[in-house]
This record gives C-alpha cells, sequence and structure tokens, in this order.
C-alpha cells in the first residue's frame, strides 16, 4: 500500500450486466415500429397540412381574374388589372399599378372590401 492509496480510494471496475430484453426501443421488430410511428406522426401534423395549403393556394391563384381585390404577402392591398403567366399587375390607386408574381397574392378579397376602408 502506498501513500496516494490512503487519499484516494482505488476504483475497480465492475462486470457489465446482461442487456434487458428487447422492448419499444429493443431489437428485432418492436425496435423498428418506434421510427415508423414517428413518422406517421410527423406525416398527420406537419407535412400533410402544409401540402393541403399549397393546394389551396394553387386554386386560388387559378381561379384569380381581372377586378378581383387582393391583398400580397408584402401587405400591398389593390385591384387586379392584368394577368400574365406567372406575374400579375395590381392597381394599389388611381393609375399606380404594381406588378408582383402570382405567388405572392395572399388572399382574395370579398368585392368592395377596398372601397368600404
Amino acid at each position: 500500500m502506498n501513500l496516494i492509496d490512503l487519499l484516494i480510494s482505488p476504483a475497480y471496475a465492475q462486470a457489465a450486466g446482461q442487456p434487458a430484453p428487447g422492448g419499444l426501443f429493443g431489437g428485432g421488430l418492436s425496435g423498428l415500429l418506434f421510427p415508423i410511428i414517428l413518422i406517421a406522426i410527423m406525416y398527420f401534423l406537419m407535412i400533410r397540412p402544409q401540402m393541403k395549403r399549397a393546394k389551396e393556394h394553387r386554386a386560388m391563384l387559378e381561379k384569380l381574374s381581372k377586378g378581383d381585390e387582393v391583398i400580397t404577402n408584402g401587405g400591398i392591398a389593390g385591384t387586379v388589372s392584368d394577368i400574365g403567366d406567372s406575374f400579375i399587375t395590381v392597381e394599389i390607386a388611381d393609375n399606380v399599378r404594381v406588378r408582383v408574381q402570382k405567388g405572392a397574392v395572399g388572399n382574395v378579397l370579398p368585392k368592395g372590401t377596398l372601397k368600404s376602408a
């Protein structure tokens, strides 16, 4: 016994125990079940609603017509005066027109909304 053993007690390694039998996180088929459940939850809570909103937005853009009152994602409100393939012209005041991408249209407002505001 030396002086260091008096100050610091020696540590001894223990033998490793047997691994627990596979449960939800264990091996085999049940270990594969947990990631599949997580992917399914993410699909129904995140991916599916986002795809639904994108589909509704595309349908709204296809129905867009001249004279519709719209508000862009940037907050500009106006009346559609011209429609192209990927751009539309929005009249925001008398003789003031702005060209924006179709995808920048956030909402189509009910008729008469801009005149009442």
